[in-house]
């Protein structure tokens, strides 16, 4: 063996380990993460906040009756408005929740810069005067009884004026059990939490737009979604925007309140994936390429070594996949144990994600996303 190759060898050995030593940190931070996790009470006080809850839905008729049955449920709200957003549907879907007593407005056509969900949820939060909290829920999400009061009561009791209960994100077929729980393990991996929390950088933000209560006043002076138009990211973009009008926010423990299925086969999975991660891991093109980069070296490689130093990288990833499972309602075991698999598919759809951005395919409901 020449010395070039020994030298070789040993920088590559000085790498992994510096893989390595980073995949056992952020195993650390997420049980850290996990430990901090703001968590809602299961028997929340009743609030006497005026509370309205918009449901943008396109298209929802298998869903909306479901979403809509759980409002109707909602305890310890005793001023709750449900404002059901019908943005263009072609089926059934604002009958069945006219049927169910919910007030259903017509969304008008985005305007040029807007995109449909933006759009949609700004028309139903207008004229909101009357209101001290707008809460944003997704057709496909099924609330518990006492989830809107126990939202609202860590939202009042912690000083903040926007929380995003995470929901129990229910995963059946392969695909949904390697990716889904990817969402809640990348931010309990990298956010620190009570920064992310105090601090009003809008780089530090988690949110997820399936569960969004804000304060009224607060949403009204960032701007509403008025503020995040174009973005396909709408939910992060409105907790930066409320961090830079001098509001705190921060991704909260839904699991007990909240549970969706958000994709049930590879297709529907692959597309709704495709259409945001462009700018879901880097902010940009090249960013979420160079996060993904990272993400291979970290998660994917340590373990095809063959190596001790990369069986501790393997096992480091599966603890904080584990972690966060764990703490966030997902299954565990033995789902953990394919972490680099699920992270390999995932930077897969980084990948075409970026290309339909980069040849305007983009496409989400019908509606071309654009360049």
């Amino acid at each position: 063996m020449t010395t070039r190759t020994r030298g070789r060898r040993g920088v590559g050995r000085q790498v992994l380990r510096g893989l390595v030593a980073v995949d056992v940190a952020l195993a650390v931070h997420a049980a850290v993460n996990g430990a901090l996790l703001r968590t809602p009470a299961a028997d929340p006080p009743a609030t006497d906040d005026r509370v309205r809850v918009v449901v943008p839905a396109r298209d929802e008729a298998h869903q909306i009756g479901g979403c809509l049955d759980a409002l109707a449920a909602q305890t310890g709200v005793a001023h709750l408005q449900v404002v059901v957003v019908d943005d263009g549907s072609t089926d059934s879907t604002a009958d069945l929740a006219r049927d169910r007593g919910a007030t259903v407005l017509p969304a008008d056509p985005p305007r040029d810069g807007w995109l449909g969900k933006p759009n949609a949820c700004a028309q139903g939060a207008a004229g909101a005067a009357d209101v001290d909290v707008l809460v944003f829920v997704d057709a496909d999400v099924r609330l518990a009884p006492h989830a809107v009061a126990a939202a609202v009561h860590l939202l009042r009791a912690h000083d903040l004026d926007l929380v995003s209960p995470w929901p129990r994100q229910l995963a059946v077929t392969p695909a949904e059990r390697l990716v889904q729980p990817l969402q809640q393990w990348l931010w309990a991996t990298l956010l620190p939490l009570r920064a992310a929390e105090r601090s009003p950088r809008p780089s530090l933000a988690a949110a997820n737009g399936q569960f969004l209560v804000v304060d009224r006043a607060a949403y009204e002076r960032a701007g509403g979604h008025g503020a995040v138009r174009d973005e396909v990211l709408e939910d992060i973009a409105l907790l930066r925007a409320v961090k830079r009008a001098g509001g705190r926010g921060v991704v909260v423990d839904g699991s007990t309140l909240a549970a969706t299925r958000m994709y049930e086969d590879w297709p529907a999975l692959a597309a709704g994936y495709e259409k945001s991660l462009w700018a879901a891991l880097g902010g940009s093109p090249a960013g979420s390429l160079a996060a993904a980069a990272a993400l291979t070296a970290l998660h994917v490689v340590p373990p095809l070594t063959g190596t001790r130093a990369g069986l501790v990288g393997y096992l480091a990833g599966v603890a904080g996949r584990a972690v966060t499972a764990r703490r966030t309602g997902g299954r565990v075991w033995p789902d953990s144990l394919a972490h680099p698999l699920g992270v390999a598919v995932l930077d897969l759809l980084v990948v075409r994600s970026v290309l339909g951005r980069h040849r305007g395919t983009l496409r989400w409901r019908g509606r071309t996303l654009g360049r």
